[in-house]
């Protein structure tokens, strides 16, 4: 099979040969098999992908994705058409899935017809056929692993209870605390304000004002509940917060916390202790944290033996030149 599809190969580069001699502009990313990624295929994924990350991120986070993105990207793309390449030879067919998903995707946005979503795509800028397109693609892939990779994985018992054992910590439940707060910002109070609020706001707790109503007076923060901030996990809050917070039992309030932005009147409303789960209440958890541990090194070796036994050829290693 190989020798078949390095002679197909061949032929395709002779082709190419000719057809460069008639003035043919696109050029060729790398060959796989039979087929070909173009440095057209490869400039619309990098700017489409850019685009998505740019909206999702930002700052050192954004750089990050971006230069993992330049490094891999035609790597990506190389595994991504051997899974097709291989879901077509297997004969895959996902129509079904595909009716049934945009059939939930038409419910979940009240759309009564297949026309409906088109022309709600082609408001927001999306190509209807293309996007098919991309779906059945992303599905054969999909098929593909489950049917190479998924179906091979087992777990038994002996590794569940094996792993509960040896990482008890993992499986500790932090302590919650659901507290209401009053805020005052450092920055919309100069230093004799911010001390004459904070005085005025002490002095009416200790006359019998409720919590609640003082921070519908002064709070600078969240209003709704009497100041409701809802349950922190130990470790989300500020640390001075958090710090000021333990110590408190349920109903009591704070001292002035001072943080980052300003200043802080806390109230604990409720509090959850911590606690370990139980073996029962782990299991879940623990068979699809070995369950994707071996997937990942499973497709790892997939698509290793894929790359070993097919024809690739890699034109432009850097296609952009960045």
């Amino acid at each position: 099979m190989i020798k078949k599809k390095i002679f197909l190969v061949l032929i395709l580069l002779f082709s190419f040969s000719f057809f460069l001699s008639a003035d043919i502009v696109e050029e060729i990313v790398a060959i796989v098999n039979g087929d070909v990624i173009t440095l057209s295929d490869y400039k619309e994924q990098f700017n489409s992908t850019v685009q998505m990350l740019r909206s999702q991120l930002s700052g050192e986070e954004y750089f990050k994705e971006y230069d993992r993105l330049k490094n891999n990207l035609l790597d990506m793309m190389i595994t991504d058409l051997l899974l097709l390449q291989q879901a077509k030879e297997k004969g895959i067919n996902v129509k079904e899935q595909m009716k049934a998903t945009i059939e939930q995707i038409k419910k979940q946005n009240n759309l009564e017809t297949d026309e409906d979503l088109i022309r709600a795509m082609k408001s927001q800028g999306l190509d209807y056929n293309q996007w098919m397109k991309q779906l059945e693609e992303n599905m054969m892939r999909q098929a593909v692993i489950y049917t190479e990779v998924d179906r091979t994985i087992v777990i038994d018992d002996a590794e569940i209870v094996k792993y509960y054992k040896e990482k008890p910590q993992e499986f500790v439940v932090p302590a919650e605390y659901r507290i209401k707060a009053i805020y005052l910002s450092t920055s919309s109070n100069a230093g004799p304000l911010l001390e004459q609020k904070k005085k005025e706001i002490s002095d009416k707790l200790k006359s019998g004002a409720t919590f609640e109503n003082l921070v519908a007076e002064y709070s600078e923060g969240p209003k709704d509940n009497g100041g409701d901030l809802g349950f922190f996990k130990k470790g989300e809050l500020e640390k001075t917060i958090e710090q000021a917070v333990e110590k408190l039992k349920v109903g009591e309030i704070s001292s002035w916390i001072e943080a980052r932005n300003g200043w802080y009147l806390v109230k604990l409303e409720e509090k959850k202790d911590s606690y370990q789960k139980t073996f029962d209440e782990a299991r879940k958890e623990i068979e699809d944290k070995l369950f994707q541990e071996k997937r990942q090194k499973k497709i790892e070796e997939y698509i290793q033996k894929l790359k070993e036994e097919s024809y690739i050829k890699i034109l432009k290693p850097n296609p952009l030149n960045l």
